[in-house]
Parts: C-alpha cells; structure tokens; sequence
C-alpha cells in the first residue's frame, strides 16, 4: 500500500503522554492521526513517565530547541531503601538500605541540589555513547560509564513525605534527570533509592492548560483535531520579542538577505518591540501582518535571518 502523502500542518500538539508509551510511540500516534509532512517532539520522556509531552508539526518543528531550551516542570515519588538499575521502578534491585531519612534531614539536603550542580545521568537514558543510546548499551549487559554533566536546578521543593517515600516537585533547565535527582538525593541523606512515579507538568508555555491526552484525540474527527488541539508555530517563542515587519522586508528576509536598521523611525520600532540595538547578538520573530516569517538574530544595526517559515 503506498504510503499517505504528508499534509502541510504547521504547529504545535501538547500532548498529555500516558505511562507505558514512549516518546516515539507518541509521535507515531500523531503522525497516525494527523498525517503531517514533519513532526518531531520537545524533550524525551521515559516509558513510565507522564504528562507534557510538546509535538511539533510541519514548520513548526524549526521551533523545538527553543521548547527545548524552556524550563520545566517535574513532579516526582521517590521511595527510600532501594537502588535500582534503572533508577526507577522499571529496575533490578541493586542495593539496599534500612534508613530512612525524616522530613527536616531532607529539608536540609534539598539546597545542595539547587542552581548549577553536577549530574552524572542514569545508565538507562537516551545518550550517546559511541554512537549508540546508553539504555541499549546498559540493556545489552554491558557497563555504561557516563561523564557528569552541568545541569541547571531553579527549585526542589519537597510536597509530602510519609516515612517510606517522599513527594517533591522540581523547576530546572535543559537536559537535567529526575531520577539522576532522586538517586543522588537518596545516597546524600545516607540511603539509597528511586523513583516510583514522574510527571512533567511543564514545558516553557506548555502545561496542563492546554494538553490534550492521545485518548481523546483518537475520538475527535481531523477537522476537530486541527481546530481545537492545535497550538499556533509561536507558541515556543513566547520569550523572544516580536519585531512586526512590511512586505518588503519579508522578501528579503525570506531570501536569505539581512535588513539594516538605521533610520529613527526603524529604531522606534525595535524599541517599541522591546529590542535593544547592542553589538551582543539577540533573536527575535519577524511578523507580517501577524504571521511568522523568520527567527532573526539583531546584532547592532543589522537583522539577519536564522530560521525562515514557509508558511
């Protein structure tokens, strides 16, 4: 049977990922239901995970590494006593403990693991290691030695505990593992342990507000799907300003050619964008008449085209 010809859907779908589905198997679910010509998602999550999984559409996926680059939202169980291979609950058992540490033990511990640490990720992670996924390398029975990496911790806030496991909520950059987290956490206090249950419930401007679960969708017609599930390409620059721009310029702009911004009345509309004219670089989104054409970077009196939509 020949394959359906892709159509030109240009946006974002938040989906609301459910527990024993991967981040592909996601994809592929959408792909399925709306058929795009390019589809690719903001941030892996693991097969028990839940919660904010962003997918992009068409032009939209020249957007992901700014959904990428967004702070996040994880909310997390850790249980105490255990270590497991793959610090979660998916895991062998490969180390015990008796202690359990008290809510003011991990109160205290909770500041060493805020701002800018060092993370060493789980062996079970999609890294490359010698071009190949760590977890494939760590499934295969082999050893996984991953380097400790720079990772950016804004809150960890503990929500309950009960003795045997404990409740938190993180706030963190790019690239930082919950169960690097809760496991590093664990062997602070002077325990081992991991993680039960994980759900991200923020991407950026992606959140529970405007998630929608595959369930649904599956029940919706293409045309329902489009109109009430699909976000606008933007949505993953709503932390770079708007430069508003004529016909001319999006010519330009769309064939590849610099603009040059030298008149006052340029400068009132960079100023009125919020743009400040510096010699350090900066990105912004060039708008005609409300519609993407570029992700520019502004350096001095010059914008040049980084990414240009073909909408």
């Amino acid at each position: 049977m020949a394959r359906r010809k892709g159509s030109r859907i240009h946006g974002w779908v938040n989906v609301d990922k459910p527990p024993g589905m991967t981040s592909t198997q996601a994809i592929g679910a959408l792909r399925r239901l709306l058929h795009p010509d390019k589809i690719g998602h903001a941030g892996t999550l693991d097969p028990l995970a839940t919660g904010i999984l962003p997918i992009a559409l068409g032009e939209a996926t020249k957007t992901i590494s700014f959904a990428q680059d967004a702070t996040k939202d994880y909310t997390f169980d850790v249980v105490w006593g255990e270590q497991r291979s793959t610090d979660d609950a998916e895991g062998e058992v490969i180390a015990a403990s008796d202690f359990r540490p008290a809510e003011d033990e991990i109160r205290a511990a909770l500041p060493a693991f805020i701002g800018t640490i060092m993370q060493i990720p789980p062996r079970f992670s999609a890294i490359k290691v010698d071009g190949q996924r760590a977890y494939d390398i760590a499934r295969n029975g082999n050893d996984v030695e991953l380097e400790a990496r720079e990772a950016y911790v804004e809150s960890f806030e503990l929500t309950d505990c009960d003795g045997d496991r404990a409740s938190f909520r993180v706030t963190c950059g790019k690239g930082v593992y919950m169960r690097s987290l809760a496991r590093d956490l664990a062997v602070e206090l002077g325990t081992v342990g991991y993680i039960t249950r994980l759900c991200r419930t923020r991407v950026g401007p992606f959140d529970v507000k405007n998630a929608i679960s595959l369930d649904i969708l599956e029940k919706m017609d293409e045309s329902a799907r489009l109109e009430r599930c699909l976000l606008p390409l933007e949505t993953a620059l709503d932390d770079i300003p708007a430069l508003a721009i004529g016909e001319p310029e999006a010519v330009r702009l769309r064939s590849g050619q610099a603009l040059t911004y030298i008149s006052r009345g340029d400068m009132d509309r960079l100023s009125a964008a919020g743009i400040e004219v510096s010699p350090e670089p900066k990105t912004c989104l060039a708008l005609l008449k409300g519609r993407p054409v570029a992700i520019a970077d502004i350096k001095g009196v010059e914008i040049r085209p980084v990414r240009v939509f073909n909408l």
